[in-house]
């Protein structure tokens, strides 16, 4: 899972804004201004059903983070954590 979901940055970080861009899901921000040190981006190939090929992208390792239990839910809250 992503360490991001946990991070105080999450909401302005130009890492995870690259994660939502490979999933494909609705930016936190627009136009994130945080630059994190040393993010570690884990890329994981997966074969799907039919045929098909998966890519998941988690961040695993950053310098910068900084634990903030739950950020991510209070940015949106009722939706489910990204896992």
């Amino acid at each position: 899972m992503c360490i991001c979901v946990d991070c105080h940055w999450v909401g302005d970080c130009q890492a995870y804004h690259a994660v939502e861009r490979q999933h494909g899901v609705p930016h936190l921000s627009a136009d994130p201004g945080f630059v994190p040190s040393q993010p570690r981006i884990h890329v994981q190939v997966r074969d799907l059903p039919g045929g098909q090929v998966g890519v998941e992208w988690d961040v695993r390792a950053c310098a910068s983070f900084q634990a903030d239990p739950g950020h991510w839910q209070r940015l949106r809250p009722g939706l489910a954590v990204p896992a």
